[in-house]
């Protein structure tokens, strides 16, 4: 039978270390105001000569060595990120998949904020067990500091930049498998976490020959808005009740999970959900302190980290956790399918 797998993981974290005490001299924010509230201690931002896909671009090729493969290996790339080079196009993952070589290839982005690499999750299985393709590179990718306000408080200190890649491909092992990956989303919430456009002011020209007229919303800021109670209650319940689905849906105990890797919001969340799901200090996965929140590249950051700890092991299984913007929410058990860091340096250095 043929099973999607995890073959390798692989992160690129920015060069601009920005730490709380950086915000001290341009908010009214402390550290301690910041480290109480949401655990985080220092954020990475990218330069501004930088844009999403040179960050994915970072990530997917170092992920692609350790699966490997070559730029001809790959049948299609998939970008997940709410921030891409451009508004509407060309997507950044056509523009990724150029820099890496990969050409006459589908190339397509994804916008489900911080849900995003569970989405590209369930598309790249899909595409594998179908039989469509042989092997996917998947990457969550964010330049989220081009989109913050900085007088915000509220908003610019929560969030860093960075990007996480995977190759997905054919196995028939299933003890190397994605077992499952489940997706939702509502709309009725989509005022908790937005990144408002302008439309052009020239639609308005011909509003009186238009129907929908009425439904233009003119914005006056492009920045990124959360309502941060409202989201926070909301998040803890609804990855408590997917975890819990998932599990039951696969006749799986949170002790049969060797790390469960939520998205990386806010420690109080991952605290709040850990403890209600039963999940101790070793399988819990936590990087929101180094990173900040990073979207849709937070979680193959922070498992990156547990790789390249040397920690993750072939056929170990994982939970991801994830709800974000729209709102959007999934979860997925992922058996990793790849050689250990060790192993795959060894390979590495000796090629």
């Amino acid at each position: 039978m043929r099973y999607a797998t995890l073959k390798s993981i692989a992160s690129y974290v920015p060069p601009t270390c920005v730490t709380n005490a950086d915000f001290e001299k341009i908010l009214d924010t402390s550290d301690e105001w910041i480290v109480k509230r949401t655990g985080i201690k220092t954020r990475y931002f990218a330069l501004p000569s930088q844009n999403t896909s040179d960050l994915a671009y970072e990530a997917g090729k170092k992920a692609m060595q350790r699966a490997g493969v070559r730029a001809e290996d790959i049948d299609a790339v998939i970008v997940a990120t709410l921030s891409p080079d451009y508004l509407t196009m060309p997507s950044a993952a056509c523009i990724t998949s150029y820099k890496l070589g990969i050409e006459n290839k589908p190339a397509f982005d994804i916008s489900s904020a911080c849900s995003g690499f569970i989405y590209l999750l369930s598309l790249a299985k899909s595409f594998i067990e179908s039989g469509t393709h042989r092997r996917i590179l998947i990457i969550g990718a964010e330049k989220i500091s081009s989109v913050l306000d900085f007088s915000d408080r509220s908003t610019c200190v929560l969030f860093g930049d960075g990007a996480g890649a995977c190759v997905i491909e054919t196995t028939e092992d299933k003890n190397a498998a994605i077992l499952d990956v489940h997706t939702s989303a509502n709309g009725k919430h989509q005022d908790f976490l937005c990144t408002p456009r302008i439309q052009s002011v020239s639609q308005s020209i011909f509003s009186d020959k238009l129907e929908s007229s009425k439904s233009f919303c003119l914005h006056d800021s492009t920045y990124l808005q959360m309502k941060g109670n409202e989201t926070f209650k909301l998040a803890v319940k609804t990855l408590v009740n997917d975890v819990n689905d998932i599990l039951t849906n696969n006749a799986l105990q949170p002790q049969d999970i060797a790390y469960f890797i939520p998205h990386q919001a806010n420690l109080r969340i991952i605290n709040a959900v850990g403890e209600q799901l039963s999940f101790n200090e070793k399988q819990l996965v936590i990087s929101v302190q180094k990173y900040g929140n990073t979207s849709a590249a937070s979680i193959p950051m922070a498992m990156n980290d547990l790789y390249e700890e040397n920690k993750l092991k072939y056929g170990d299984l994982m939970l991801l956790d994830a709800f974000g913007g729209g709102l959007t929410w999934g979860s997925a058990l992922v058996r990793f399918g790849g050689k250990s860091c060790e192993e795959s340096n060894s390979f590495l250095d000796s090629i």
